[in-house]
């Protein structure tokens, strides 16, 4: 279980209480997500493991996902009481960003896109009840189109027509990239960290795009081909997929933006999106 990380010295007193209560034995140094949620590799009846406490939460709510997918698509959930949550480690040697940087782009998106996929097969069973409809997602790129201008304006206006007529809106993870989809060895390619958004499938084949760096996402021809790789794999029509890649690096701007940071990468898919659907 992989994510962009800040190293942590030790064993935070955040951790203390749930390695006791769940019989839990480190297996290496805790760290910190950039959300700040709390993580520690430990061991649990001598299986590797990951214990997480979320601080935010969106991160929270993710737990129940997660647990709701029992293990099918997802990683394992062994242990959950909010904020602490105990996953089945990934332990394969696979990494889909490293696929992407070393010329396998095409086969890490089709793996991508199988665990969309599997994620979004029919459950019989209820769907949570705490799922963000997307409409609600999208809510800061309106005032963000009017704040910055630029490609976000066409961001927004593609957002306002495909929120309008939504299709085949089922349960999402909300955050299916590079790093959130890792290698379990036996069981396969498994998602972690999930948002938990109700809304149109299409959108969680949209971070690919915008992943694993702008030196990837950027590149000449890179969107083009992928498009066509996942639109493929998917069953997705393109030219809807064009205008929900347009909306949601516009999107991915705005919360950038709004928060101080640096948004070249989401504004740079922005604009080969926009150039892609005038062509």
């Amino acid at each position: 279980m992989v994510e962009s990380t800040q190293a942590s010295a030790g064993k935070p007193a955040l951790l203390e209480p749930w390695l006791r209560r769940w019989g839990l034995e480190p297996d290496g140094e805790a760290f910190t997500t950039k959300f700040f949620s709390v993580l520690m590799p430990v061991r649990k009846g001598g299986a590797p493991a990951m214990l997480k406490i979320a601080q935010g939460q969106e991160e929270r709510e993710g737990a129940y996902l997660m647990e709701w997918w029992r293990g099918d698509g997802a990683a394992r959930v062994l242990a959950h009481e909010t904020p602490a949550l105990l996953l089945e480690r990934a332990m394969g040697e696979g990494s889909l960003a490293a696929m992407a940087r070393g010329g396998r782009d095409d086969e890490a998106s089709r793996i991508l896109c199988a665990a969309a996929a599997r994620l979004h097969a029919p459950r019989d069973f209820p769907r949570p009840t705490m799922l963000a409809p997307l409409p609600v997602w999208f809510r800061q790129l309106e005032p963000a189109a009017q704040r910055y201008g630029g490609v976000l304006i066409k961001s927004a206006a593609a957002a306002r027509a495909l929120l309008a007529s939504p299709r085949d809106e089922t349960v999402l993870h909300g955050d299916i990239h590079h790093e959130n989809v890792l290698d379990f060895g036996p069981r396969g390619w498994l998602a972690i960290d999930p948002k938990g958004l109700f809304g149109e499938r299409a959108y969680d084949y949209l971070n690919l795009f915008c992943n694993p760096d702008i030196e990837t996402a950027a590149a000449p021809g890179r969107l083009r081909r992928q498009l066509g790789v996942v639109a493929e794999a998917s069953g997705l029509d393109p030219a809807r997929l064009l205008q929900w890649i347009l909306a949601f690096a516009g999107l991915s701007s705005a919360w950038t933006l709004d928060d101080g940071g640096d948004a070249a990468l989401t504004l740079a898919v922005a604009q080969i999106a926009a150039a892609e659907a005038r062509a």
